[in-house]
């Protein structure tokens, strides 16, 4: 791993500087800037040659017959990885890789992506840059688009442009229309698809999503109608009548199909900007000085609202407290006579309870010793009533 770091830091330095470099344990070759221009809305597509990057290899010691395994990294310039929009994908490193996305209108401008290729053999590393010029769309974004899943390919099988005109065919002829390109290309497993076992014949998927100014078919309307979906959910194919126009070559899911019907989005209008020249003649003379401003006001109120707010909550809380006590004598004359030698015979034998308590030769009360009697040790049932299973002392009775 610390190798390969270091590796690509040498790329990247060679990237700066341009030419051919020296690396640890290998040579750094740079190619020519490829530059590239697209539109939004379109699908970008950019494969990286093997023949291109072996014939930039240094080294001599390779046989010609045997090529060597090559692995490709891309990366926008300044960053640890690519943009949002844009992947890259590599099978095996014996194949081509190939550079994939569809730039929006937030990806406007011009996007530098610096790929390096490695030879597993010999080390030797050959840096491009790629620069890619992104415009908008003058067509703007098609308003009808449909989403395609391809259950029997991998990405990098759909991404050669022979087979995207074979797929643009296919798909022309169900929408009925010829106005139909490719938006965009994303595989099956960037979308939460799980990995195919290793069994032949099991692809990845891939969703390929389309968009055309010509309205949907019938055939597309009636595959993604409400029957459709149902006869879906009970495992059962769609109602449609155009299943075998991408046979044999494409084996489309069509309980998987979307489609969807863009709305123009209203634009706002923009500032208008004039020539920069002010109107009338000579110069602007800024003030120099504002006008004075009387702050009292402003600081009374600030000030004096909150102490008077405090006051009145002081005023009531003392009312409260020190006007409107009853007092002692008060409530003894709102009690009646009976409740007050009640309330004085409980305290009486309260202050009794609590001095035969501080005396040490006093015995204690048979009513805290419920099972037996500390002094005679007889034992005493203290349930009341005739005893039974649920009301049986702890401790049995002797007879």
């Amino acid at each position: 791993m610390e190798a390969a770091v270091l590796l690509q830091l040498w790329a990247l330095a060679a990237l700066a500087l341009g030419g051919t470099q020296t690396a640890p344990g290998g040579t750094l070759t740079t190619l020519p800037d490829h530059r590239i221009s697209l539109e939004t809305g379109t699908i970008f597509v950019h494969e990286l040659e093997l023949e291109l990057f072996q014939a930039a290899f240094l080294s001599e010691s390779e046989e010609e017959d045997a090529a060597p395994p090559i692995t490709f990294h891309a990366r926008l310039r300044d960053h640890p990885d690519l943009p949002r929009w844009l992947r890259c994908a590599q099978r095996g490193p014996h194949g081509s890789a190939f550079l994939y996305g569809s730039p929006t209108a937030a990806e406007v401008g011009t996007h530098i992506i610096e790929v390096l290729a490695s030879n597993r053999l010999t080390y030797e590393t050959a840096a491009q840059r790629l620069i890619v010029s992104i415009t908008p769309s003058p067509e703007g974004v098609p308003p009808y688009q449909g989403e395609f899943l391809v259950g029997n390919l991998n990405v990098e099988e759909l991404l050669p442009e022979a087979v995207q005109e074979q797929f643009v065919q296919a798909v022309s002829t169900v929408w009925e229309h010829d106005d139909v390109h490719i938006i965009n290309i994303t595989s099956a497993l960037d979308r939460g698809g799980r990995i195919p076992l290793p069994i032949e014949g099991r692809k990845e998927g891939v969703y390929v999503k389309v968009g055309s100014h010509a309205a949907f078919s019938p055939c597309l309307v009636a595959a993604s109608s409400p029957q459709s979906r149902f006869h879906c959910h009970l495992g059962q194919q769609p109602l449609a009548n155009c299943y075998d126009t991408f046979a044999p070559h494409f084996a489309i899911r069509w309980c998987n199909l979307t489609l969807l019907q863009v709305l123009p989005t209203p634009t706002a209008p923009g500032p208008v900007w004039g020539p920069g020249v002010l109107e009338g003649s000579g110069d602007f003379q800024p003030p120099t000085a504002s006008p004075p401003q009387d702050l009292l006001p402003s600081f009374l109120v600030t000030l004096l609202v909150p102490l008077a707010v405090a006051a009145v909550l002081c005023v009531v809380l003392g009312h409260l407290m020190c006007c409107r006590r009853e007092g002692v004598a008060k409530r003894d004359l709102e009690t009646s006579d009976i409740q007050l030698v009640h309330h004085t015979t409980i305290h009486g034998d309260t202050a009794e309870l609590r001095s035969m308590a501080r005396s040490r030769d006093v015995p204690r009360p048979l009513s805290t010793l419920p099972m037996f009697n500390v002094r005679t040790g007889q034992r005493i049932n203290p349930m009341v009533g005739p005893p039974d299973g649920a009301r049986d002392p702890l401790i049995p009775q002797q007879r």
